[in-house]
């Protein structure tokens, strides 16, 4: 990271990574993104975690990522955002209702004035996003639904088999990048496993930061993961409220750091 980034908690699965005059914002999917009339703060343009109009004014390039149509990934709401000046949409192939974007399957890639995007695998539906923010010095994985998708308590020998074949093949070409945010799921549904997929990535990629996904609703969950993981060298960074912020950086010896703002 070579300068001060700020990431903004929107809701279940959906962040904005901003800094400068450039703003990143992933799977957001309330149904309707209108202005809530909360006031946004100085550098904090995403009051109570909604992407408003007040919001898009305060950058001059907005990316919106959706990485699959699932309705809680994906809004077709996002589109109303299209009146605003460069707005980009980047899409998972499997978003077919959007009237405008890029849509992109997995190991394609699309090269934009300040990143390049490549869509990886998910091993639900859609894709996972590995964005190189060339402007910024920053590498951001979000990983949409790509997760160790079992239930030990519930699934099959077989189910469970399967499952982790389809994962450890979608992360494959993922191995060995540098990532310097992961935003990643740890989803309680799962009982027990539920950061097996997590612990995983963490193990094999790590991240400078992480950012637990898809915990619906439950912070415990999202806390709990960033208890475990403490003595890792990646910087677990559970946001739980929507509109939730943290800068980040590294210090001066070169470790990620995050601060509440």
């Amino acid at each position: 990271m070579e300068q001060n980034i700020r990431v903004t908690y929107l809701e279940h699965s959906a962040f904005a990574v901003y800094g400068g005059r450039t703003a990143l914002v992933f799977d957001y999917a309330r149904p309707d993104p209108d202005d809530p009339g909360l006031p946004a703060a100085p550098g904090l343009p995403f009051p109570g975690g909604y992407v408003t109009p007040d919001a898009l004014d305060a950058f001059e390039r907005v990316y919106a990522f959706a990485s699959h149509s699932h309705g809680d990934h994906y809004s077709r709401g996002i589109f109303k955002w299209m009146g605003h000046k460069s707005v980009s949409y980047i899409l998972g192939y499997d978003i077919t209702d959007a009237p405008a974007g890029h849509r992109l399957s997995p190991g394609e890639t699309r090269a934009f004035p300040e990143l390049t995007v490549t869509a990886r695998a998910s091993t639900d539906l859609g894709v996972s996003f590995m964005v190189d923010w060339h402007e910024a010095g920053l590498v951001v994985f979000h990983a949409g639904d790509l997760n160790l998708w079992h239930w030990r308590d519930e699934s099959t020998p077989r189910e469970i088999e399967r499952a982790e074949q389809a994962f450890y093949a979608a992360m494959g070409p993922i191995y060995g990048s540098r990532v310097d945010m992961a935003f990643f799921p740890v989803d309680p549904r799962q009982g027990a496993m539920y950061d097996a997929g997590a612990a995983h990535f963490i193990s094999r990629i790590q991240p400078s930061l992480f950012f637990p996904t898809h915990f619906w609703g439950r912070a415990d969950v999202a806390m709990d993961f960033a208890r475990r993981n403490a003595e890792r060298r990646t910087l677990v960074v559970p946001l739980t409220k929507p509109g939730e912020t943290i800068e980040a950086a590294r210090d001066t010896g070169g470790a990620p750091r995050a601060r509440n703002v």
